[in-house]
């Protein structure tokens, strides 16, 4: 294990596990592990919910619209052209996008000493 504590933005873009940065933080394509199986680290505390899709909508959404309007008054494709070309682009773009940003989500939660959640009207005093 590290000295340091490994940067919760690289280890998340790589998909590791936010204490030791070596473990798989996924066992599948956006499904979380159990554990680590490097050092151990329970993943339960995890919950990213909906915030990478949110944040992932953001800069697709701008970079796909840009890219429409410029296209459109360079070269004045028809429409059916721009819809073959931007809706691929957007789906490419949302799937690369959103495993990394579901990793550093939770990499920020583990540094940020997230736990598991009470159910609703629990509250610790």
């Amino acid at each position: 294990m590290n000295a340091t504590p490994p940067s919760p933005i690289a280890t998340g873009l790589a998909g590791r596990c936010p204490r030791c940065g070596e473990g798989h933080l996924f066992s599948g394509f956006l499904t979380l592990a159990d554990t680590c199986e490097s050092c151990g680290l329970d993943y339960s505390f995890a919950d990213s919910g909906d915030g990478p899709a949110v944040l992932i909508m953001f800069p697709v959404g701008t970079i796909v619209v840009l890219l429409w309007l410029l296209t459109d008054a360079l070269f004045g494709f028809p429409f059916i052209v721009h819809i073959l070309l931007w809706f691929p682009t957007t789906i490419i773009l949302s799937i690369a996008l959103l495993r990394p940003f579901k990793g550093v989500m939770i990499n920020l939660q583990y540094k940020a000493g997230a736990r598991p959640g009470g159910g609703p009207g629990e509250m610790e005093g």
